[in-house]
């Protein structure tokens, strides 16, 4: 085969090639370890097949970007970037949007090998065709110049480049363009600020952060709506929570919550609202935050409670997120009664609503009840399973009614509830006294499919994993558990035929 790929490389040197040419020379690259590639080529073949790319054809320009990105697997990036600044400059002005993204993915790995960046930090013009493809229609291309820009600010000659007075007004033009190529500039910016310490404050130096959180709390509820997404990325590292409090925007947008009973329009962006503060809970403390912003859990629970299926499921997912440690179990059952009366309710819509809101029912349950070994006090153990215990009259029932539904979404969420609950002795207990319940854990028949076969492997691994289960379920059942977990998720029991003689 490489004699193949030898041969028709040197055809698209001597002269054009047709297309079924390069389908063959595609396929042939493709059986051509890269080891033995990189001894194939050389830099009349790759000027060869970058000059195939100037044709009108987009089926020719589509083969050739794949033999492109197949060959430069092989070839270093500072030889790509030192022989071919020409062509990636024209791939990034190419008409076909499949060209701008291989070359833009070209510049990505040049970027991150730490000989050639410094070839790409001495080429403002690429940087800045790269900065302009944000603003191109096809979100793929903006993406991947996303990408490969954030992969530039990773150390300080990269953020100083970006930030450099030349590439930083070509970003505030390329933020003229649109809103949304606004909002992909200021991801840009969340993104790099995501980095570092030093890369936040290279970005709040610009001014774009500042201009991000303006729009976020201004009066176009629209907008509030698309900013608080970004703004929530940025609260997931140290740097950007601490960059936020020292702005006043948390409690910002504490007060917006507070004032969302006034606002006919709050619907549009309080979910994004909500969702930031259990974003919040959760990588700082359930506990802090809690407390210090009693509105965040009182607006979850008036939304948990309302009948709008669009607020529940996101109070469904905040509760979900908000009660997956300890600290944040302990922060919901200090709400005695009223979320014990919640439970109930989940428990019913996670039987009773559309599909999609089921699942995430189903979702927030085993987050709610899941505790790790380490964690399982006897306090805490009583806490779940007095959850559990609020969530139906027949919670077991309930949840294996889910699983036996000829729906695979909703069959492997119901399988997550029993396994988050698995390793709890109270748990275990409730699924012996329950009529066949182990029999159909063991049963492999009933699982259709590969998601099922594997939901039901991680069951059987909660229950044999647990300290209590011997135990509880008695050695006889306990070995056949063993022996699940042993043979994996896929085995299937070999059926032996023995002919009879004299049979018919």
């Amino acid at each position: 085969m490489a004699e193949a790929a030898v041969e028709l490389l040197e055809q698209a040197v001597r002269r054009d090639m047709s297309l079924e040419e390069l389908r063959a020379l595609r396929v042939a690259l493709q059986a051509v370890p890269l080891a033995t590639l990189r001894s194939l080529l050389g830099g009349p073949h790759l000027e060869a097949l970058f000059g195939l790319l100037a044709v009108n054809d987009r089926e020719q320009v589509s083969t050739c970007v794949s033999i492109l990105e197949r060959v430069l697997q092989a070839v270093d990036p500072l030889y790509v970037i030192h022989n071919f600044r020409d062509k990636l400059q024209k791939g990034l002005l190419h008409r076909d949007d499949s060209v701008k993204i291989f070359t833009i993915s070209q510049i990505g790995r040049i970027i991150e090998d730490s000989a050639a960046v410094r070839e790409i930090l001495c080429s403002p013009e690429l940087l800045q065709q790269v900065i302009i493809c944000i603003g191109e229609e096809k979100i793929a291309v903006a993406k991947e110049a996303i990408k490969s820009l954030s992969r530039l600010a990773q150390n300080q000659e990269g953020l100083e480049a970006v930030f450099g007075s030349t590439l930083l007004d070509e970003l505030r033009i390329v933020m003229g363009t649109s809103d949304v190529v606004r909002y992909r500039v200021y991801e840009l910016i969340v993104e790099i600020s995501s980095v570092s310490a030093e890369a936040l404050n290279c970005c709040a130096g610009s001014g774009l952060i500042s201009e991000l959180l303006e729009e976020l709390t201004g009066e176009d509820v629209l907008v509030r709506a698309t900013c608080i997404e970004m703004v929530t990325s940025l609260a997931h590292t140290p740097q950007g929570r601490q960059y936020l409090a020292q702005q006043g925007v948390i409690d910002k947008i504490s007060n917006i919550i507070l004032q969302a009973e006034t606002d006919p329009f709050s619907s549009f962006y309080l979910p994004g609202f909500v969702k930031f503060f259990g974003t919040l809970a959760v990588v700082d403390s359930p506990q802090q935050i809690c407390e210090r912003y009693p509105v965040f859990m009182e607006k979850v629970f008036e939304m948990a409670e309302s009948q709008d299926p669009t607020m529940i499921g996101v109070a469904v997912d905040t509760l979900g997120i908000l009660g997956s440690n300890v600290e944040g179990k302990q922060v919901l059952q200090k709400t005695r009664g009223r979320f014990q009366n919640l439970l109930s309710k989940i428990g019913h819509q996670a039987k009773n609503a559309p599909t999609e809101l089921r699942l995430r029912c189903l979702d927030a349950i085993s987050s709610l009840l899941y505790l790790p070994p380490e964690q399982q006090t006897e306090d805490l153990l009583r806490m779940t399973e007095s959850w559990f215990t609020s969530l139906s009259s027949q919670p077991l029932e309930l949840f294996r009614s889910i699983s036996t539904q000829p729906f695979p979404d909703l069959h492997c969420g119901a399988l997550r509830v029993f396994t988050a609950i698995a390793n709890q002795p109270w748990a275990q207990m409730l699924m012996l006294s329950s009529p066949g319940f182990v029999e159909y854990v063991v049963d492999r028949s009933v699982e259709p499919d590969k998601a099922s076969k594997d939901a039901k492997y991680e069951l059987v691994k909660a229950l044999v994993n647990s300290k209590t289960i011997a135990e509880v379920f008695g050695n006889q059942y306990y070995l056949r558990l063993r022996a699940y977990l042993q043979e994996g998720p896929y085995y299937v029991k070999a059926v032996s035929t023995t002919a009879v003689e004299g049979a018919e």
